[in-house]
C-alpha cells in the first residue's frame, strides 16, 4: 500500500507541476517559439485534461496517505487546491487570464505541498517522528 501511495503522490505532484508550467511558461514559450502554436497546447482542452488527470490521482494518493498517518489537514489542503484548479477552469471567462493563472498557480502549489508532505510523512518504516499511530509508542 505504501508503494501505491508514494507512486500516486509523485504522479500528482508531477501533474500539478505540469499544470503550473503550462499556465506560466507556455505564453512565454509561444512568444519565443511561434512554431509551437501548431501543437495546440495553448487551448483550454489541454488545461481541462490536466485537471481531469490531477483530480483522481490526487484524491487517491492523499486518501491512501491519510488512512496511514491520520493527518487529515493534508486532505483539506489538497482539496482546497483542487477546488482552485476547478474554479480556474470553470471561471476563466469571468476572471480573465490573469485570474485563471493566479488560481492555477495557487491551487497547484497547494496540491504539490500537500502531496510532498503526504509522501514524506511515512516513507521509511523506521521514521519514529512521523506521527503515525504505529510509531508513537516506540
Amino acid at each position: 500500500m505504501k508503494t501505491q501511495q508514494a507512486i500516486t503522490d509523485k504522479l500528482a505532484i508531477g501533474l500539478s507541476l505540469a499544470c503550473m508550467i503550462h499556465c506560466l511558461g507556455l505564453p512565454a514559450l509561444l512568444v519565443l517559439l511561434p512554431s509551437l502554436t501548431a501543437l495546440q497546447l495553448d487551448n483550454e482542452a489541454f488545461h481541462f485534461w490536466l485537471v481531469f488527470a490531477v483530480i483522481p490521482t490526487s484524491l487517491y494518493a492523499i486518501t491512501l496517505g491519510c488512512k496511514q498517518h491520520k493527518r487529515y489537514q493534508l486532505l483539506v489542503l489538497c482539496g482546497i487546491g483542487l477546488v482552485m484548479l476547478l474554479a480556474a477552469l470553470m471561471l476563466e471567462a469571468r476572471i480573465g487570464e490573469t485570474g485563471e493563472q493566479l488560481l492555477t498557480v495557487l491551487g497547484s502549489s497547494l496540491i504539490v505541498i500537500g502531496h510532498w508532505r503526504n509522501y514524506r510523512l511515512c516513507r521509511l518504516k523506521d521514521n519514529k517522528d512521523c506521527g503515525c499511530p504505529d510509531h508513537r509508542h516506540e
